[in-house]
């Protein structure tokens, strides 16, 4: 047995195919699930039948519902939960000992933005902002192209492990990497986070040209190729605006890796919603994009690139650019258009 100790505070998709990957190595993990089901399934089951079915999680891998028990007495901690829930969850567990002290280094694998006193704000500058000053600069993002079915199949996968204190990203790396993952450090956290986040905006609107490409005559190969191009743009365009340190952030594969795969494969849950929104009207069901964000639950999945496209055009607006594919978004989730209308409006 491994003698490190690692939390992941999230059993969804993602945390639980970390986890596999850290069982197989043999190391001492503990998973927080929400759900006394999602416990019971990992413990007993060794499955996540919920959200990752069919893999098998190690036996050195245990769940528990007592979220201060996930994190307590671990040397690396991996926030997996999802942008909305990531504030209140982090707020349970600030008092365990291991990190007010400082002792247990910290990662997140969470997507997206988080609503601040001056508007939106990076996940790890809202962690920061939560957790004692001694994390300040020295936690670590984790990104790349990276659905956790193919992970929990052992697909080979590469990721970046982002941060501004390179010995944390190194050690990162180190604790995920196996004969089928691969992790690369980067220094550029603002590009890594923003791709991460943006990302999934964009797939929604390829998911909606996917779904136009079935109804319509005007859209095809080359109009989808044309979306991702113009979509990258946006997506350096705004990361730049905010302060990336590395222009090759967004042709890396936290950048056009990340989104190529959240776009074009059949796990995205925001391509899906895209489709959805043209082939089932989804997002009739709610009055605008507010009251979608306050009912998104009631999806059945989690689009994150809904909530990411209502902070990602304040973040625009709030410096001065243009992100048209990013507005569009926005204005058809919000019931300002309709879907069908975004493919003139976006030439226009």
């Amino acid at each position: 047995m491994n003698n490190k100790k690692v939390g992941i505070i999230g059993a969804g998709a993602f945390g639980s195919a970390i986890a596999k990957i850290l069982g197989q190595k043999e190391i001492d993990t503990v998973i927080w699930s929400f759900t006394e089901k999602g416990a019971d399934d990992i413990n007993n089951k060794r499955e996540n039948s919920e959200f990752l079915p069919g893999v098998k999680i190690p036996e050195c891998v245990r769940a528990t519902t007592d979220i201060v028990e996930a994190a307590t007495g671990r040397d690396y901690l991996i926030l997996a939960t999802p942008s909305l829930f990531l504030v209140d969850t982090l707020k349970q567990i600030l008092m365990v000992p291991d990190i007010l002290e400082g002792e247990t280094l910290i990662a997140t694998i969470t997507k997206g933005f988080a609503p601040g006193k001056n508007g939106p704000q990076f996940i790890l500058d809202t962690l920061e902002n939560y957790l004692p000053g001694f994390y300040k600069g020295n936690l670590v993002y984790i990104s790349g192209p990276s659905h956790a079915e193919e992970i929990g199949a052992g697909k080979i996968t590469g990721l970046i492990s982002a941060s501004s204190n390179p010995r944390n990203s190194i050690e990162f790396r180190e604790l995920l990497s196996s004969p089928n993952m691969r992790l690369f450090s980067s220094l550029d956290i603002i590009g890594v986070q923003t791709c991460a986040a943006l990302k999934n905006v964009i797939a929604i609107a390829f998911g909606i040209l996917d779904a136009l490409k079935e109804t319509t005559g005007q859209v095809g190969d080359n109009t989808e190729s044309f979306l991702f191009a113009a979509g990258l743009n946006e997506i350096q365009l705004l990361g730049k605006s905010l302060g990336s340190t590395h222009p090759e952030t967004f042709t890396s594969i936290a950048g056009v890796g990340d989104l190529d795969v959240t776009c074009r494969s059949q796990y995205g849950r925001n391509r899906r919603f895209g489709r959805d929104i043209v082939l089932k009207r989804i997002h009739e069901q709610f009055k605008g994009i507010d009251d979608l964000i306050e009912h998104i639950g009631s999806i059945g999945y989690l689009p994150e690139g809904a909530i990411a496209a209502q902070y990602a055009v304040v973040l625009g607006e709030k410096n001065n650019l243009k992100l048209p594919i990013i507005k569009l978004v926005y204005s058809i989730l919000n019931r300002e258009i309709k879907p069908e209308e975004a493919i003139n409006l976006f030439l226009s």
